[in-house]
């Protein structure tokens, strides 16, 4: 009788041998968690916003059925309900712990750089003001509103070496690189950043979410670091703003979980430019074999947040298409992965851009509520756009 063949070892895959390997239509995703490289497609998944999480079971046991390895869902959903998505079931995926800080990354390059707002300045603090009558004036509590920055080079920007400096920047953010080209695009699109915000995870039955709200940019000054994150926990106004947001995401999560955990006072955390009002908010889900409390189906509940649409979500969400010029595409909206065991990871779509060619379309916003300054809203963008200039070596130009 002959002997069974031995088992072939599974492949070990090191952060950095992942991040090397990325290239421009693959999906890459990091965090604390670990390191996620995909590449090819074995199938797109196509539903209609709120079906996505069963339409994406369903392609993961084919997938498995297929002789797919360990299969995931990955991909980007967009901001509005008509948002696009590029929700796929890669060919090949490539898992490794979470990245480590390495040595100095090069340069960008791209040559002599061009940046143009949109819009202008005074439009965006002109949309506050009117924000803010909204909000005196009607039901209207919250609005986060965004503006853009696009930056152009003279040389095609370098996606790759991009992506390993965000991720070199800050190896504990929620780094991503997704392609998101639509038909018609003159040339590849690419979705990049590396938000701090965990929209929510779930490994077995344990879920756990981080929203964010509330902002002061950071110095390189110890001293007056200290003194900001002080203003920040005294701050009404930035309380305020916080606790619409961690409310609705305990109140979502609650139709899920049972022993839910929501801290009573938020904490403060920081990233190299920002520091935030947190509230790390855990439970355990009730039915984990359910496709609609997978990772995405979670993702999909809580999204959009207070944190990038206001409140109420509908009201401040048909403002929001009002006062923005620029329609926000795949910004505010959620990006990760989910495997065929329900479990996954999905952050939302901040600090981030998408590259196209030689130009990169950089996002961020800020939270109007009553007693919100335009001046303070416009400077705290100009803060936020700060991740991803730095990563182009553009500091100071917001």
């Amino acid at each position: 009788m002959s002997s069974p063949a031995p088992a072939r070892p599974r492949p070990v895959h090191q952060a950095a041998d992942l991040l090397a390997a990325y290239l421009p239509g693959s999906f890459y995703y990091s965090s604390a968690r670990g390191s996620l490289l995909a590449d090819g497609v074995y199938s797109p998944v196509h539903a209609a916003p709120g079906e996505r999480a069963r339409a994406a079971a369903e392609v993961l046991d084919a997938a498995l059925v297929a002789g797919v390895t360990e299969p995931v869902v990955a991909g980007a959903i967009g901001f509005r309900p008509d948002a696009p998505s590029s929700l796929v079931v890669p060919a090949v995926v490539r898992r490794a712990g979470p990245p480590r800080t390495g040595g100095p990354v090069a340069p960008l390059g791209g040559g002599s750089w061009s940046v143009s707002p949109r819009p202008a300045p005074e439009v965006y603090t002109t949309a506050v003001t009117r924000a803010l009558d909204e909000i005196r004036d009607g039901d209207l509590r919250k609005i986060v509103l965004a503006r853009c920055l696009d930056v152009t080079g003279g040389d095609p920007v370098a996606v790759p070496r991009l992506l390993a400096r965000l991720v070199h920047a800050d190896p504990a953010a929620h780094a991503f690189a997704v392609d998101v080209s639509a038909p018609g695009d003159p040339a590849p699109r690419t979705l990049i950043g590396a938000s701090p915000e965990l929209l929510v995870s779930r490994r077995g039955r344990i879920v756990m979410a981080n929203p964010l709200a509330g902002s002061r940019p950071r110095v390189a000054d110890d001293a007056e670091n200290a003194r900001r994150i002080d203003d920040l926990l005294a701050s009404g106004k930035d309380r305020a703003e916080h606790a619409h947001v961690a409310a609705q995401v305990a109140e979502v999560l609650g139709r899920f979980c049972v022993d839910l955990d929501v801290p009573a006072e938020p904490e403060v955390i920081g990233t190299p430019t920002m520091w935030h009002l947190s509230t790390r908010i855990s439970g355990r889900l009730t039915d984990a074999g359910d496709a609609g409390s997978s990772a995405l189906a979670l993702a999909e509940a809580l999204h959009p947040t207070p944190a990038v649409c206001g409140v109420p979500t509908g009201l401040a969400r048909d403002t929001i298409a009002a006062l923005e010029p620029e329609d926000r595409g795949y910004y505010a909206g959620l990006v990760g992965w989910t495997d065929q065991d329900g479990d996954g990871e999905w952050v939302v779509t901040i600090r981030c851009a998408e590259v196209r060619d030689r130009t990169v379309r950089l996002f961020a916003g800020a939270g109007v509520v009553a007693g919100s300054d335009p001046a303070a809203e416009l400077a705290e963008t100009g803060a936020k756009f700060g991740t991803m200039l730095r990563a182009l070596g553009l500091e100071g130009v917001a």
